[in-house]
């Protein structure tokens, strides 16, 4: 398998695991990312053809039949039911049974012996992890057989993420779906979707069609273009516009597509600021009720709560992830400030000043979420001005608000920019397309430990895991970011 440079597959490979290449066999036949718990090498190999037939316990037979399509073995055999302990003399086979490793039931154990390949867990999760292991290998080796081993293995985070956004320059669906096969190979199970943002907004809304015929479109396709150049918008049809938009069937399409292959799809709808789309499509929710006037919402009006709910209820018909998120980052306060509206918010509900004002919106919102099953997950600038009841946190800038967070027993997702921003320069800046800034080398994002070295051990259980997120001001093309697999 040869893998492109791109900061896509650079994210991926390192945030599906802690990178430690594990090599077995007289002529180094192979190395699973990320590295197993353990792997003990065993004489002999395996050969797989396309006469291999592969078997399955009933739980796990619609994994059988996705491996079947993914690597082209013939279906003879596919989809049997194991019964009792007596397994065919060849062939590879999926089984469900007790937990691998004790108390971990996404463990699995990948037993390739010279008779035969063993993927054994006790749940479908464990069983997708066995199964991407193998083929990982045979991508590492089209043809060749495989080392014969005992590996066991179970995921170290329950949260292994990448976050995408599509805002500053749209993606296709198509592109999406590579995205996410890709991810799956490497064991990553949650896609952060970033698909609200000023440069666009990117999701069908029906209640609120300007979102999508104006401020999904924009007068420059490249971002830095737009930025310095007024930072308008078009209408869709419009023959000079950038842009685009999912629809809700998309949506419902990269859910599905995600959910086959162990993914959650976790949407972002970004507020309180970074709205500058929304308050141009509808003024009124802007403190000035002009558009091209405020990046941010008005959370004095009423009807700027009306319509996160309104957007919100589309948004949880579409993505049953437990989460949704609501950014909260980089609100300025200055509109805030000169708003009558929100000063009278603040003074009404006892509020010290504005950024308890943004506080107030955020619980608000959670409320709403509660309410429907939900959680709300939002960037650490939500810790200012008092944490929502059962919020969840991203810690970007840096870890302190991780380690906070944790410490008054709020779950978190530590993605530190220092290590987690893909966006970055990621060699000699000179050899590298234009990126946002930074410099983040291969080997600083493996020295990565999510769990922070001065947090106690009894709040360590909130660490959930870690995230990789790309931002595409500077990434304007697929062609710079598709994997060569």
């Amino acid at each position: 398998m040869k893998i492109s440079s791109s900061a896509f597959v650079f994210a991926i490979i390192v945030f599906s695991g802690v990178y430690s290449p594990c090599v077995w066999g007289q002529s180094g036949d192979g190395s699973l990312i990320p590295a197993p718990v353990s792997l003990t090498a065993e004489p002999g190999v395996f050969q797989i053809s396309r006469s291999t037939k592969v078997y399955s316990s009933a739980a796990f037979r619609p994994l059988a039949l996705q491996f079947l399509h993914m690597s082209g073995l013939a279906d003879g055999g596919a989809g049997k039911i194991a019964k009792g302990s007596v397994l065919p003399a060849t062939g590879i086979w999926f089984i469900k049974s007790g937990e691998p490793i004790p108390g971990d039931t996404e463990g699995y154990r990948l037993h390739i012996r010279a008779d035969r390949i063993e993927i054994r867990s006790a749940s479908l999760s464990g069983a997708r992890y066995g199964m991407e292991s193998l083929w990982q290998l045979m991508l590492l080796h089209p043809g060749a057989p495989l080392s014969c081993a005992d590996i066991l293995d179970r995921p170290r985070f329950h949260y292994r993420g990448l976050m995408l956004d599509v805002s500053r320059n749209f993606y296709p669906v198509s592109f999406v779906k590579e995205l996410l096969d890709l991810m799956a190979l490497y064991k990553m199970n949650t896609l952060h979707w970033h698909l609200t943002d000023g440069p666009g907004w990117r999701l069908e809304i029906k209640k609120y069609p300007l979102l999508t015929r104006y401020t999904a479109w924009r007068t420059h396709g490249a971002w830095k273009d737009w930025w310095n150049n007024g930072r308008r918008y078009r209408e869709q049809g419009d023959p000079m516009a950038y842009g685009g938009y999912y629809t809700q069937d998309q949506a419902k399409e990269v859910v599905a597509y995600a959910a086959a292959r162990g993914i959650t799809v976790i949407p972002e709808i970004e507020m309180p600021g970074h709205s500058d789309e929304v308050t141009a499509a509808y003024p009124s929710l802007s403190c000035s009720g002009r558009p091209y006037t405020n990046s941010e919402l008005c959370l004095g009006n009423d009807s700027t709560f009306t319509f996160l709910e309104d957007v919100l209820g589309e948004v949880m018909q579409l993505f049953p992830s437990t989460y949704i998120h609501v950014g909260g980052d980089e609100a300025g306060t200055e509109s805030w400030k000169h708003c009558s509206k929100c000063q009278e918010r603040i003074r009404r509900e006892g509020l010290r000043n504005e950024t308890e004002l943004q506080s107030y919106g955020i619980r608000r919102i959670e409320k709403f979420l509660n309410a429907h099953g939900r959680k709300l997950l939002g960037w650490d600038e939500i810790l200012e001005g008092g944490l929502a009841p059962a919020a969840t946190v991203m810690s970007w800038r840096g870890e302190s608000g991780g380690v906070k967070a944790a410490r008054m027993d709020h779950d978190v997702v530590m993605t530190p920019g220092s290590y987690c921003y893909f966006d970055h320069y990621q060699a000699d800046p000179s050899t590298q397309p234009e990126a946002i800034g930074g410099y983040l080398p291969l080997k600083t994002v493996y020295s990565y430990e999510p769990v922070p070295a001065e947090l106690e051990t009894s709040k360590q259980q909130h660490i959930l895991g870690a995230q990789a997120n790309l931002w595409t001001e500077y990434i304007p093309t697929t062609d710079q970011t598709r994997p060569n697999i």
